[in-house]
């Protein structure tokens, strides 16, 4: 008794990654041959995504395409590092503004409670503790966008990679 269907063995793949590249994640595989598993739609939770892929096992090219496809997550990897790059000098610059900020205001406060207070040193202090306090914000986001313009351009030759790559996977399959 046959169905009218041909046996294919498939092989399975489960990937996790932020629901932002969901997306661009499954139309980049299929190039690759994997395809979503329709057994198992996509699941969410905490801003993340559970992808369940398959392909199938006797794909001809496999060998290359799995190289193709260590490539293109790599790419992935180094872009992801290159956002992440964005905003850790720009954090870092904050908090350590913050931070001097509040060393001024503690010695402030220590100037204000000193037996005699020392008015005058009291205020001399907090005019810096309050701008270390207010600057951080500012600071921040000026060091974020001037990182994010030096990185722009090698995120985008990254995903210019990384269409070559699908498109000599996709001519593969």
């Amino acid at each position: 008794m046959s169905s009218g269907k041909d046996y294919r063995a498939w092989e399975y793949r489960e990937v996790s990654l932020p629901d932002s590249k969901a997306s661009f994640y499954l139309d980049c595989c299929e190039n690759f041959g994997w395809q979503q598993d329709e057994n198992f739609p996509p699941q969410a939770a905490r801003g993340k995504v559970v992808l369940k892929l398959k392909r199938d096992r006797r794909i001809l090219n496999k060998t290359e395409l799995t190289r193709l496809q260590r490539h293109f997550e790599a790419d992935l990897a180094e872009i992801a590092a290159l956002e992440r790059s964005k905003t850790t000098a720009a954090n870092l610059f904050a908090l350590l503004t913050g931070l001097l900020g509040t060393a001024f205001m503690a010695g402030s406060t220590f100037a204000a409670v000193a037996d005699p207070p020392i008015v005058w040193l009291c205020i001399l202090l907090a005019i810096p503790g309050f701008g270390g306090w207010i600057a951080p914000l500012f600071l921040y986001r000026a060091a974020r966008d001037k990182k994010a313009r030096q990185v722009q351009p090698f995120i985008e030759a990254k995903l210019e990679e990384i269409y070559e790559i699908c498109e000599k996977g996709h001519s593969l399959l």
